[in-house]
């Protein structure tokens, strides 16, 4: 294990630990952090076998800090996002928005990398909306998930859910999801093309 290997595990761990310490609501940060939970023991089961791009290593902590931080606060509370609301004039708390955009922006790199390194698409345009089109349904499914969840606990979801009253908070979410996945796309694709093709030198015999 490298230092870099060992720093991620240290402030996964770090964050994990804070955001446990008296949440906000305790049921809300288990349904929170449990992918953030099951993305680690992923990660730690693939390690050897299919080793990441350190890119997508570091895409995909900070998504589970996304999912810690709101998981500790609940999506409406997070207090950096009530400042930057009253600088902005904004009438919510808009951290969901940037979970959901994290979304987007990181499965569809986590999707785009397993499609290249397996072959299972050729062509570069073809990839590109499949990555994109995987990581709108991964937004939905997770809507779906919202929605069952509120159902089975009534109003005790509405911190889990996070829709502060907006009406069209589920088709928002699913708009800054696929934002965040275009955008990702467009900017990251061909410093991953890079340290794929490292991995693919390291991995040939």
């Amino acid at each position: 294990m490298n230092k870099w290997s060992i720093a991620w595990i240290v402030v996964f761990a770090a964050v994990l630990i804070w955001s446990g310490i008296a949440p906000f609501d305790r049921i809300t940060w288990i349904l929170e952090v449990l992918p953030a939970v099951l993305g680690f023991i992923a990660l730690a089961l693939t390690r050897n076998r299919f080793p990441l791009t350190p890119l997508l290593y570091g895409l995909i902590l900070f998504h589970c800090v996304v999912l810690m931080v709101g998981g500790h606060y609940t999506y409406a509370e997070v207090p950096f996002f009530d400042w930057l609301s009253e600088v902005f004039g904004w009438d919510r708390n808009n951290y969901d928005k940037l979970g959901h955009f994290t979304q987007g922006f990181v499965p569809v790199l986590i999707a785009r990398e397993i499609v290249l390194r397996k072959d299972v698409i050729r062509g570069q345009a073809w990839t590109h909306f499949f990555v994109v089109c995987f990581a709108l349904a991964f937004s939905a499914f997770y809507e779906l998930i919202e929605w069952w969840v509120a159902l089975a606990s009534g109003e005790d979801a509405e911190a889990f859910l996070g829709t502060q009253g907006y009406i069209w908070d589920t088709q928002s979410d699913m708009l800054w999801c696929l934002s965040g996945a275009i955008i990702a796309v467009a900017l990251l694709s061909r410093l991953q093309d890079r340290q794929i093709a490292r991995i693919r030198g390291l991995e040939t015999p």
